[in-house]
C-alpha cells in the first residue's frame, strides 16, 4: 500500500512539472501586447493660427537729410535723446570756396585787372554817348528855331529830331554796357575771396536744420563733423510708444486671413502674451529664399498692437506671431498625432477591453496639435497617438 502511495505521488509531481512546462511554453509563444501612447478625445474650444517670426517696427519714421551742400558741425544729439518739433538737430554752413594757390591768385588777379579795364572802357564810351546825346538836343533846339522862321524845311528838323533819339538809345546801350562791367569785376573780385575761419563765417550765415515732429532720435547717421553733399540723410527720427508688427507670411496662408483677425505676440521677452489685430494684408507679395534655399511668394502682414505701449519693446524687436484664422467652441477633437489616411478619409485607433479597433473618422479641419471631427468616438475614449505601422484592428495594446 504504501509502495502504491509513492508511485501515485511521483506521478502527481511529472503531471505538475508537464501542465508548468506547458505553460511556460504557452507564455513564450503567446503574442505580446504592444506597447503603444495613449490619449482622449475631448470637446472644448478650437482654433486654427497661421504662425510666423516678426518684427516691430515704427509706424512713422522720418530721416532728417541735409537740405544743401556744405559743412556739418558735429551733432550732439545721442539715440534715444527726445526732441520736440522745431528743435535744432544740427548746424549746416554753406560749402566755402576753395582755397586757391599762388598761380591761380595771380592768374585771378589778372582777369580783375582786365576787368578794370574794361569797365573804364565801358565808361567812357557812356560819357562819349552822354556828349553826343547833348550835341544833338542842342542842334534840334536850333533847328527848330530856325523852321519856326522858314530857314530850314520841316524835313530837316524831322532828321534832327530822328537824332536825338538815336544818340539816347545809344546812351542807353552805353550804361548797360558800364553796369554788366561793373558786376563782371564784383564776380572777379569775389572769386579771390578765401575761405578762413571768421571771415567764411562772417559771409556765409548758418542753416539751422530743425526738428519736424516730436519724438526720439532713432539713429545717427552723421555724428561727426564734416563736408555733405545735399540731400545727405544725418539723424532718424520717430516715437518708440507707436509700433506695429509686421510679419512675412506664405501667400497661401496669407490668403486665409483677413483684416481684424485676432493676433497673439509671444517671444518679446517678456512672460506676457500681448494681443493684437490685423491691419493690413498688402497685396503685393515678394520672393524670399528660405534657409533650405527654396524659393517662397511671401507678403507682409501688418498688425497694430492693443493696449498700453511696453515700454521694453522697441524698433525692430523679434516676436513670435499667431494670428488666429479660424474658432469653434464646444467641438469634439483628437491629437492630430492620432489619425492617419485610410482611402480617400480618416481613421484612428480606439481602445476597448484592452484590444485597439481600428474607426474611421470625419475630419473638419485641424491646427498644429489638435484635430476637429465631426464625428466620432465619445469624449474620454482612449485612442493610440502615433500608432506602429504595424498595429492592427483588435491586437492586445497596453499603455507605454
Amino acid at each position: 500500500m504504501r509502495k502504491v502511495d509513492t508511485g501515485m505521488k511521483r506521478y502527481g509531481w511529472w503531471v505538475l512539472a508537464g501542465l508548468l512546462a506547458l505553460g511556460l511554453l504557452v507564455w513564450a509563444f503567446m503574442p505580446q501586447p504592444v506597447e503603444v501612447e495613449l490619449a482622449s478625445v475631448t470637446r472644448g474650444p478650437f482654433e486654427r493660427a497661421v504662425q510666423e517670426e516678426g518684427k516691430t517696427r515704427l509706424r512713422e519714421r522720418y530721416v532728417v537729410s541735409a537740405p544743401l551742400a556744405g559743412r556739418l558741425e558735429r551733432i550732439t544729439l545721442q539715440q534715444g535723446d527726445a526732441v520736440q518739433r522745431g528743435a535744432l538737430l544740427a548746424t549746416l554752413w554753406p560749402t566755402p570756396p576753395a582755397l586757391l594757390d599762388a598761380r591761380d591768385r595771380a592768374q585771378r588777379a589778372a582777369r580783375i585787372g582786365a576787368l578794370q579795364a574794361a569797365l573804364s572802357g565801358a565808361q567812357a564810351t557812356a560819357l562819349r554817348a552822354q556828349a553826343a546825346l547833348e550835341q544833338a538836343r542842342a542842334d534840334l533846339a536850333r533847328s527848330e528855331s530856325l523852321a519856326r522862321t522858314g530857314f530850314v524845311s520841316d524835313n530837316q528838323n524831322e532828321g534832327t529830331r530822328l537824332a536825338v533819339r538815336l544818340r539816347t538809345q545809344e546812351l542807353e546801350a552805353a550804361r548797360q554796357a558800364e553796369e554788366a562791367a561793373r558786376h563782371e569785376l564784383e564776380v572777379g573780385r569775389s572769386a579771390l575771396l578765401s575761405y578762413a575761419e571768421g571771415s567764411g563765417t562772417a559771409l556765409q550765415p548758418a542753416w539751422p536744420i530743425r526738428s519736424p515732429v516730436d519724438g526720439r532720435v532713432l539713429k545717427v547717421l552723421q555724428q561727426s563733423e564734416a563736408m555733405v553733399p545735399g540731400g545727405a540723410p544725418l539723424l532718424e527720427l520717430g516715437d518708440p510708444g507707436r509700433l506695429e508688427v509686421v510679419a512675412d507670411i506664405l501667400t497661401e496662408d496669407a490668403a486665409q486671413i483677413a483684416p481684424g483677425a485676432a493676433v497673439r505676440l509671444s517671444g518679446w521677452g517678456g512672460a506676457e502674451v500681448l494681443q493684437g489685430r490685423v491691419r493690413l494684408v498688402e497685396p503685393a507679395a515678394f520672393t524670399k529664399v528660405s534657409a533650405l534655399g527654396v524659393e517662397e511668394q511671401r507678403v507682409h502682414v501688418v498688425i497694430d498692437l492693443a493696449g498700453e505701449p511696453i515700454a521694453a519693446l522697441g524698433d525692430g524687436f523679434r516676436v513670435d506671431v499667431r494670428i488666429l484664422v479660424q474658432q469653434a467652441q464646444d467641438v469634439l477633437q483628437v491629437p492630430v498625432s492620432a489619425l492617419f489616411p485610410q482611402g480617400t478619409g480618416w481613421a484612428l485607433f480606439v481602445v476597448e477591453g484592452g484590444r485597439a479597433q481600428q474607426r474611421a473618422v470625419t475630419l473638419a479641419v485641424r491646427n498644429g496639435s489638435q484635430a476637429w471631427l465631426q464625428d466620432g468616438p465619445s469624449p474620454g475614449t482612449p485612442v493610440v497617438v502615433y500608432p506602429p505601422s504595424a498595429l492592427r484592428s483588435g491586437e492586445r495594446v497596453q499603455a507605454r
